[in-house]
């Protein structure tokens, strides 16, 4: 399983959803997805600008959590 650790960067990053949505140029609705693990896929476009906006590497928002069996 994929989990999506926006909510984490934006608190390093003392930055609001709001200034985020408006940074990226996508739909607060869009980030709100992402930020509450309900996105079944990304652009890589979108993922390159949110790490351009949050100075960090995709690794630092996304990360792989095995699923048990």
């Amino acid at each position: 399983m994929i989990v999506v650790n926006l909510d984490i960067m934006l608190a390093k990053r003392k930055m609001t959803v709001t200034e985020l949505s408006e940074r990226v140029g996508i739909t607060m609705a869009n980030i709100s997805i992402l930020k509450n693990n309900k996105a079944r896929a990304i652009r890589f476009s979108t993922l390159s600008e949110i790490c351009k906006v949050l100075e960090c590497q995709p690794g630092d928002i996304l990360e792989y959590i095995p699923e048990e069996e």
